[in-house]
Parts: C-alpha cells; sequence; structure tokens
C-alpha cells in the first residue's frame, strides 16, 4: 500500500514485513527545531567567544551569553530526543493522516513544542538584551516567560 510521505508505509520483502517511514508533520517540526536551535545555538556560542568577545566582557554580560547559549543547547537536544520518543512510541501502522496520534506521543509532541518556544523566548531575549536590541521594558519581561514555558515542557514530559 502506497502510504504518502507523511504516514507509515508497509511492505513485503522477501516474505518479511518492513517498515519504512518519513516523520509525520508534528514530529518533524521538532525535529527541525532541534536542527535550528541546535545549530543556531553553535554559532552564537562561537560568536560569542569571538566576535562578541570583548563586548560582552566590557558589559560585563558574557555570563548571561554563555548562560544563553547553554539553555539553548541543552534544549535542542532535549527537543531533539522528544521527537525520537514520539515517533517510537507510535504503532507501526498507524493513520497520522487524521492527526491522531497515541496521548504518550502527544505528551512529548506537546512538551517538544514548550521547550521550543521557551527556548526561543528565553534564549533569544537574552541576545537581545546583551546586544541592546529592542526596548528593555519588553525583552527583560519575556526572559522569565521563556523560562516557564521551558519549565512548562519538562513538567508536561513528567505527566
Amino acid at each position: 500500500r502506497d502510504a504518502g510521505p507523511e504516514t507509515f508505509q508497509l511492505t513485503e520483502n522477501e516474505g518479511k514485513m518492513t517498515a519504512s517511514s518519513a516523520p509525520p508533520p508534528t514530529i518533524d517540526i521538532l525535529i527541525k527545531s532541534a536542527a535550528f536551535l541546535g545549530s543556531t545555538g553553535v554559532a552564537a556560542g562561537a560568536f560569542g567567544a569571538h566576535a562578541l568577545k570583548e563586548r560582552l566582557k566590557k558589559q560585563g554580560a558574557m555570563e548571561n551569553w554563555r548562560t544563553a547559549v547553554m539553555y539553548q543547547l541543552f534544549h535542542a537536544a532535549a527537543i531533539l530526543a522528544l521527537s525520537s520518543l514520539a515517533s517510537s512510541s507510535m504503532p507501526m501502522a498507524n493513520n497520522t493522516e487524521n492527526g491522531s496520534f497515541p496521548l504518550e506521543s502527544q505528551r512529548y509532541v506537546q512538551s517538544g513544542k514548550y521547550m521550543t518556544a521557551g527556548t526561543v523566548l528565553f534564549s533569544g531575549s537574552i541576545y537581545c538584551l546583551t546586544l541592546g536590541l529592542g526596548p528593555k521594558m519588553i525583552m527583560g519581561p519575556i526572559t522569565p516567560i521563556g523560562g516557564l514555558f521551558m519549565i512548562g515542557g519538562w513538567a508536561t514530559l513528567a505527566m
């Protein structure tokens, strides 16, 4: 049967049933989010350690920058792990066309979405604050909101 690119496909090969798949769209979003956060986290770390080193030292913001990078990279790895958990907890011949996933997979996906949003808000606001981008009255409160989203992702995972 041809299940299309977004669902699992069962095929018979030499009398054995095998499954091949592309990740469902919601899991694919987590994979892409992890890849984006991971690659930009490495870039931000390198940028802070080299191009911005003197500026960050002069402002006393080097530790803030490192914190943002560290949280971004840790959560990129966590989001990638959640995408793997979500994918592996799905039955082999499930119906993902209507968006129905096992509750366990939904929990992993929701946790990853919270972590993604939180990481963008938390680390992004710290980057903006250390670079003097955007009004501090707006950027300052965004940091703890991002932190709450990251905590919410971990709490969702624990439920």
